[in-house]
């Protein structure tokens, strides 16, 4: 398998999954401020010009959420579970997808972002929106989190992996953390793992 990825939030995922797993995969770095995501030869495998893409023989898989998936099941991993708890995992990424991450990956675009590519400071108006997004949607976050350990309880699955991915750069990107105990405490067991800490091929991290 080879995987085209950038040092960026979304991919940030997929690599931290695959290193965790140790699965098989050729990393490719695509460096964005060269706009290598946008060559002619990497539409032709990703027509969103976006990070990452898995290609494992002659099938090509974007969007992060779905090379989780095929990563999990490719290496036979319970990080995607084979029982109906396959329900809660889809049901934290979609809430994640529509609701939480919008509003955090709006932080980390503002703080992060605009100034890696020198695209202009954060937006006041943005940052306000985005913070009542955010008090909005966390609470569900929280609560869930005061009697689990993960989302899915005593399991670690995919669902951490994703819905957790801005929380690495919550200091740098300014997001409103301070209020949520139970939020900050998921996201320091996840740091126990290395592949979560350094979740980049070392050569382009």
């Amino acid at each position: 398998m080879k995987l085209y990825y950038s040092d960026v939030l979304m991919p940030r995922k997929v690599c931290a999954v695959a290193k965790y797993l140790k699965a098989p995969v050729a990393f490719t770095y695509l460096d964005l401020a060269k706009r290598e995501h946008k060559a002619p030869d990497y539409l032709k495998l990703n027509p969103n010009g976006k990070v990452p893409t898995l290609v494992d023989g002659d099938r090509v898989i974007w969007e992060a959420d779905a090379i989780l998936y095929t990563l999990a099941r490719k290496t036979n991993s319970d990080l995607w579970p084979t029982d109906d708890r396959q329900a809660d995992v889809i049901r934290w990424l979609s809430w994640n997808a529509y609701h939480f991450d919008p509003a955090a990956s709006g932080f980390y675009f503002e703080h992060v972002i605009k100034a890696r590519f020198n695209i202009g400071p954060p937006d006041p108006a943005e940052i306000e929106r985005l913070t009542a997004a955010f008090h909005q949607f966390a609470p569900t976050l929280e609560d869930h989190l005061k009697s689990r350990k993960w989302l899915l309880g005593d399991t670690l699955t995919v669902a951490d992996f994703s819905v957790a991915i801005t929380l690495p750069y919550a200091e740098k990107a300014h997001i409103p953390l301070r209020d949520y105990p139970q939020i900050r405490r998921w996201h320091d067991q996840l740091n126990e793992l290395d592949a979560w800490r350094n979740p980049f091929p070392q050569q382009n991290a």
